[in-house]
């Protein structure tokens, strides 16, 4: 009986050694591999024999190596772009008010019609402003009928003064011979005296002439001004936003006849945070896109060097060409500006992962077959892929794979060739 006990405890050690440290070779018999090899393998455990315990040698087991999809990928120079979210702006857009007083007199002109520079939206009625123009005009051609009466009467008054001064030289000089009076010596003095007062009568009647003139003349403009102020044209090519003024309504100095707006070109109106401010400069090219995917190319016009109290971001405008009307005001549009050069790969989305910190890139393989994650930026999505950059200039990224080995893991190479 302690010959069974002892065979019995034997045996029940020999099986929890294989189950515990010879669990591979367990497997692999269960498999169906060839006996022997596994026979080979196991020799660790306790074995019946009559000699002293010996422990055998064991092979060394082979490694196994996971394979993965890798890409070759080189950098490329691509424009980096600065990425806003904004909506789209007409050109102009005016509202046409009236400056004077009058009834409309035209029919109206419907919301939505096309118009073109120099149209009338809104025309009111004349009434007497005609007539005060007519009035006006013949003021100005009394003022100026009355010219050569006063230049005539301060021609004559000064023919008086050099006459005047004449006698009174004359005068003055017979006194000191003593062939003249004193007495008429005065006399010729006081004449001095009269033709100067009427020289100076005479210029205040020709200056006040002129100022008649001058005064007519604004007459004659006021006229016209108001003659021109009852036709409302429209001062650039656009679209109506409203109806204009109805048949019969009295316009009042700045009553709304009409608003016009302007879409060709069209503007795209984004802000830029300060972080980004200085990538930005006038005259960049620009693509804006629409939600219904439509892609539109504009040049960048204006970068505001005052920044929101609020937000603290900096208004952008673009510019681009609006000639079919397809773009209206008001649209939801991502904008991205090109901005300088950077070295960027072109890899599936695919391939992007997270290391175990959170941060997102790609695993990549070196020059030794192991496992190396770089953390990169995103610079643009295509329809190709994604533009990364923070990677080597050459490398060989894992597109399938990466999310079942971590660094330092050796790894069997799979080559697949990507479209750039």
């Amino acid at each position: 009986m302690r010959i069974v006990s002892l065979i019995t405890a034997v045996a029940v050690v020999s099986i929890l050694y294989v189950l515990v440290f010879e669990r591979d070779v367990l497997e692999g018999f269960s498999g169906g591999e060839n006996i022997e090899e596994l026979a080979n393998d196991l020799g660790d455990g306790p074995e019946l024999n009559s000699e002293a315990d010996i422990i055998p040698s064991k092979t060394e087991k082979s490694k196994k190596v996971i394979s993965v999809v890798v890409v070759e990928s080189s950098a490329k120079t691509i424009d980096s772009a600065v990425v806003l979210r904004g909506e789209t702006a007409a050109a102009r857009l005016v509202e046409v008010r009236s400056e004077t007083s009058g009834q409309v007199v035209n029919e109206p002109l419907k919301k939505g019609a096309t118009i073109s520079q120099g149209q009338v939206l809104c025309r009111l009625d004349p009434g007497t402003r005609q007539a005060t123009l007519a009035d006006a005009v013949a003021g100005l051609a009394e003022a100026r009928a009355r010219v050569p009466e006063t230049q005539a009467k301060l021609d004559e008054a000064k023919a008086r003064l050099a006459e005047a001064k004449i006698n009174f030289n004359a005068a003055n000089k017979l006194s000191e011979g003593g062939y003249a009076s004193e007495t008429r010596v005065a006399s010729a003095e006081a004449a001095v005296r009269a033709a100067e007062a009427s020289i100076a009568s005479a210029t205040a009647g020709f200056d006040g002439t002129r100022s008649k003139i001058q005064s007519a003349e604004a007459s004659v403009a006021i006229a016209k001004k108001e003659i021109e102020r009852i036709s409302l044209t429209a001062p650039f090519d656009g679209i109506l936003e409203t109806d204009t003024a109805e048949l019969g309504t009295l316009l009042q100095p700045g009553a709304l006849c009409a608003k016009i707006i302007q879409l060709n070109p069209i503007k795209f109106v984004g802000f830029v945070p300060e972080t980004e401010l200085s990538r930005i400069i006038k005259g960049s090219n620009a693509t804006a896109k629409l939600i219904n995917g439509q892609e539109i190319q504009g040049t960048v016009t204006f970068v505001s060097r005052s920044a929101d109290q609020t937000t603290r971001t900096f208004r952008v405008e673009i510019e681009a060409d609006n000639a079919d009307l397809s773009i209206s005001k008001g649209q939801t549009v991502e904008i991205s500006i090109a901005s300088d050069g950077t070295q960027a790969h072109l890899l599936p989305q695919s391939a992007l992962t997270l290391d175990d910190s959170g941060a997102l890139g790609v695993r990549t393989v070196d020059d030794k077959s192991q496992v190396v994650f770089f953390a990169t930026d995103l610079i643009r999505d295509t329809m190709k892929g994604v533009w990364l950059n923070g990677l080597p200039e050459k490398t060989n990224v894992i597109v399938l794979g990466q999310e079942y080995v971590t660094d330092g893991v050796e790894v069997q190479q799979v080559f697949q060739e990507v479209e750039n």
